[in-house]
């Protein structure tokens, strides 16, 4: 069976993980974007083709955009939204004319991923992302004070979350602040307290109805561009994969998945299959969703996250975890076989390892840790190939 296309995010010229250090770790394609240009701006021709030739001349190739930024006002359908809209169709063509095939993009409200502490302690010795719903509750109704916030959590979170928040001095208060709004990488966005409570408020009149409706007329609207372009559209699901601060999320189920790709359907319209993020949600069955959506997955994100049934998880070794990963990778090695290209993957979200803990990174995208999960990954696709 033919492997998968190993990749790896790299966030541009100012990411402390070289080009260099990616193709030493046998990646043969890197995922990125031009995180430089600002929310809602088209990409010129110039500078995509400047960064794919900085990619190519270190021997690889500019496999997946990671991400194309959709702006608030499109997910609200308000403000600017029919020009943001343009913008994008003009990224779009852009990107085609440039040779690039796969965009990754989401719909998340607000905030891209979210996690409440970026150095958990390992029993090894090494550190982890970790999403611990106490922390965000502690943050949401003492520190933001979000309207309303305390009916969001069951009194068993909030006793956790007072006494959490009760013995925070101001600098561990402004780290988890930092954290959760402005720590993470790829994000379309970076708040101060004052600037994401208005952010929020901007949800007041959108449930989650109406923002799988918007979604629908956004995808009404660039996917003919990219059937046109040959581009394949890839959505993120939501990360983690339930509402939090009160706003709706409409990527995180099977069947969230299933109304996406109906509306409109095309060869397009498909999906980034997220490991780590569907994975976190009991309902979703993983080995049968690769199955369900095997036509669509047009990229891949493979990490596992250990989670406890209370709303808390950390990113796991990428072979352990609660992902079922054998058959996940399993199936999606048959789906390989049957197209005439590699699907990219990238190994996602490694620990920090080694020297990882003296240099700088972004969160969740260290060198020696990504390496590692792409080292054991890559071994299980051998077994897998040897299996038949």
């Amino acid at each position: 069976m033919m492997a998968l296309q190993e990749t790896m995010r790299w966030f541009g010229p100012s990411d402390g993980v070289r080009l260099y250090d990616i193709r030493q770790a046998g990646a043969t394609g890197v995922v990125t974007a031009l995180h430089e240009i600002p929310n809602g701006d088209i990409w010129p021709i110039d500078a995509i083709l400047g960064r794919k030739r900085l990619i190519e001349k270190a021997g690889l190739s500019w496999s997946v955009v990671e991400s194309v930024p959709v702006h608030e006002d499109i997910k609200l359908r308000g403000g600017k939204y029919k020009a943001y809209i343009e913008n994008y169709i003009r990224t779009i063509i852009n990107l085609a004319e440039c040779g690039l095939e796969v965009i990754c993009y989401n719909f998340m409200p607000v905030l891209d991923w979210t996690r409440t502490d970026l150095d958990y302690q390992l029993p090894g010795g090494g550190s982890a992302l970790r999403f611990e719903l106490a922390k965000l509750a502690a943050f949401d109704c003492y520190i933001l004070k979000r309207p309303l916030a305390i009916d969001d959590y069951p009194p068993q979170i909030m006793k956790k979350a007072e006494a959490f928040y009760r013995q925070l001095n101001r600098n561990e208060q402004d780290d988890l602040i930092s954290t959760i709004l402005a720590g993470l990488p790829g994000a379309e966005e970076t708040y101060s307290l004052e600037d994401f409570q208005r952010a929020l408020d901007r949800y007041d009149e959108t449930d989650a109805g109406k923002l799988r409706e918007n979604l629908k007329l956004f995808l009404e609207t660039i996917i003919p561009v990219a059937e046109e372009h040959k581009i394949n559209m890839a959505i993120h699901p939501d990360d983690p994969p339930f509402p939090i601060f009160g706003l709706p999320r409409v990527v995180s189920t099977s069947d969230d998945i299933a109304g996406i790709l109906a509306n409109p359907k095309s060869d397009f319209n498909g999906i980034t299959f997220c490991t780590g993020s569907f994975g976190v949600r009991k309902d979703n069955d993983l080995p049968l969703m690769v199955e369900r959506f095997k036509e669509s997955i047009h990229f891949v994100h493979l990490r596992s996250t250990q989670e406890d049934g209370k709303g808390n998880f950390y990113e796991a070794n990428h072979l352990q975890g609660n992902v079922p990963m054998f058959e996940v990778v399993q199936r999606l090695m048959r789906i390989n076989n049957t197209r005439t290209a590699p699907i990219p993957m990238r190994p996602d979200h490694g620990h920090r390892l080694l020297d990882d803990l003296k240099r700088q990174s972004n969160p969740g995208y260290s060198a020696i840790g990504r390496l590692k999960g792409l080292a054991e990954l890559r071994g299980l696709m051998h077994a897998i190939q040897h299996l038949g």
